[in-house]
């Protein structure tokens, strides 16, 4: 089978290297093996980003049926991302600050910054203002789970957190307890740099 592009069930194109059997085990040769791996970190996103998902487990390699089976297989050359191998992925994509490991103190499981935090924080700043909501308090609940759906529809509290964190920094936002658990304030910017 000569290898070549394949658009997937849900619209994303694979690129011909993922036709080729050896792409899915892990190469003893360091040059192979940092070439193939940076390829599958750009496919992992650039899926994750596709459907909009935020995680990724070893797990995912061996189970069918999943969010990930797409593209950690391929069954046109009878082949899967061996779980081991998507194990490193997942540490060079940490090692990258590309994602981290989610939750904390486990290596099996990873959230995945398709957007970076900073990237978020500004994606949440602008919906906040567009949104009329400067100046009130908003639930997490309300910002992951807007009535009209938004690009922060689905983010994950702990990348949230971090997006609010950065804002905090720059006296956009302010984390505040509230009855239903935690909220946050957002302050509209003064101009100065």
């Amino acid at each position: 089978m000569a290898l070549s592009t394949h658009t997937t069930t849900t619209g994303f194109l694979l690129p011909s290297i993922h036709s080729a059997p050896p792409f899915f085990t892990q190469q003893p040769h360091p040059a192979s093996l940092s070439i193939a791996t940076e390829q599958w970190i750009q496919i992992i996103l650039k899926y994750a980003r596709h459907r909009r998902l935020f995680t990724v487990r070893v797990e995912d390699s061996e189970a069918l049926g999943n969010d990930w089976d797409e593209i950690l297989r391929n069954e046109r050359i009878n082949r899967k991302l061996i779980p081991s191998y998507l194990s490193y992925i997942l540490a060079q994509m940490v090692s990258q600050n590309l994602a981290v490991y989610e939750p904390p103190k486990q290596d099996r499981s990873i959230l995945i910054y398709w957007r970076l935090p900073e990237e978020w924080a500004e994606v949440l700043y602008e919906w906040v203002s567009s949104s009329g909501n400067l100046n009130t308090i908003m639930t997490f609940y309300e910002i992951t789970d807007p009535p009209v759906e938004s690009p922060l529809s689905g983010l994950p509290i702990p990348l949230l957190r971090q997006a609010i964190t950065l804002l905090s920094k720059s006296n956009r936002a302010q984390i505040i307890a509230i009855s239903e658990g935690e909220g946050v304030r957002f302050f509209p910017t003064t101009g100065k740099a």
